[in-house]
């Protein structure tokens, strides 16, 4: 498997040769460090712990010789992956892993919105605004039968946290690569803010 973290820079568009337009999500994909390789031998299964983002504050001492040993910068971002080829301790990941033309799928958080009502969670119409319906005209609306079943279902749609969760968008494709700034050009977005960690990975499907 191919994979490496990143970072949503955020949206702009590439022009084709035959002058079509393609919206493009620019992600800084990035270099990316092996800190820890685990064995079946030793841990049970074999993947490599790798590193992306720097910093320089509030490294914990666990963090420090995990860091100290791979003698690599402390990152704020560690990820498990199985990749593919004999990787060593200290080894760099960088965007040219992917070329123009992959299949990708990028994982990411979504945007929080706090909490939200069913119009803007779960996209419902409004009641109507005449025939008593009011003053409240953006509620749930019925919820069940009175004496039979006597509750609301299981699943109902209910106001209530949007956002801030684990989202794939599974076969984007790479226009571009840019291996001297460590930039990938996805087609179409992304789950995320900008600025926030992403992983792209090559496309299971």
């Amino acid at each position: 498997m191919k994979a490496i973290l990143g970072k949503k820079l955020g949206m702009t568009q590439v022009f084709t040769d035959d002058g079509l337009v393609i919206p493009v999500t620019v992600v800084e994909a990035g270099p990316m460090s092996v800190v820890q390789k685990k064995t079946t031998e030793t841990d049970g299964y074999n993947t490599y712990v790798c590193a992306f983002d720097q910093k320089k504050k509030n490294v914990t001492k666990p963090e420090k010789g995990l860091f100290d040993k791979a003698k690599v910068e402390p990152c704020k971002v560690l990820r498990e992956f199985a990749l593919d080829g004999e990787l060593e301790v200290g080894s760099v990941v960088k965007a040219d892993i992917f070329a123009v033309s992959d299949r990708v799928d990028v994982i990411g958080t979504s945007k929080g919105h706090g909490f939200s009502g069913v119009i803007k969670k779960w996209n419902q119409h409004r009641l109507k605004m005449t025939h008593g319906t009011g003053p409240v005209h953006r509620e749930v609306g019925s919820m069940s039968a009175n004496s039979s079943p006597s509750r609301v279902f299981k699943n109902k749609h209910m106001p209530g946290h949007y956002g801030v969760e684990r989202v794939t968008i599974q076969n984007l494709e790479i226009v571009k690569v840019d291996a001297d700034r460590n930039l990938l050009f996805v087609k179409g977005n992304v789950p995320g803010a900008k600025g926030s960690i992403l992983t792209v990975r090559q496309s299971v499907k």
